[in-house]
């Protein structure tokens, strides 16, 4: 299913809030965190404030009611206040959900595909923190995220943007 995809406003921050929420890798047969937990200054950061110099998004509506199913982002976190997946000052994270309700259907796909190709005229790269254990793992991977950094809880990942790739963009984009 072809989903409409549009950059992110400011009007979007409330929305953002709810894919924080949902972008929380909750291991099977746990309890769901409590939502408050995205207002700890560590998690709050990926959105608070949405609309800064460096903030690039996507958010996924459905076609007829242009209702929001999902979200990607990219904001750049200096070292100082940096987030899970901070590899340098130079290179934002990604931050991407997408509604329960609607997972399985390609929306993540077709996020990353519309973000990378957005990104690409401003970074030279996007990085991102997964848990080890979640397996939209397998997603970053086929968008070209490599390990950077890896324990057993998490893995830090990053995907360069060079303009030769947009071949794999265009090939993955249909495989989520």
């Amino acid at each position: 299913m072809e989903f409409h995809i549009r950059s992110l406003t400011t009007a979007d921050e409330p929305f953002l809030w709810e894919m924080l929420y949902q972008a929380l890798f909750v291991p099977p047969g746990h309890p769901p965190y409590p939502r408050d937990l995205v207002q700890e200054p560590e998690i709050r950061r990926y959105v608070e404030n949405w609309g800064m110099e460096d903030d690039l998004g996507v958010i996924a509506l459905l076609p007829q009611k242009q209702e929001p199913v999902g979200a990607a982002w990219i904001r750049l976190l200096a070292a100082d206040e940096c987030g899970y997946g901070w590899v340098d000052d130079e290179t934002p994270e990604l931050t991407i959900a997408v509604l329960p309700e609607h997972r399985g259907k390609g929306v993540g796909g077709q996020l990353l595909t519309r973000l990378i190709e957005l990104a690409r005229a401003r970074y030279l790269a996007i990085s991102l923190s997964v848990s080890a254990e979640n397996p939209a793992r397998r997603l970053y991977e086929r968008f070209g995220f490599q390990s950077v950094v890896e324990d057993v809880y998490a893995v830090t990942m990053k995907r360069e943007l060079k303009h030769s790739d947009s071949n794999m963009l265009s090939q993955n984009a249909g495989l989520v």
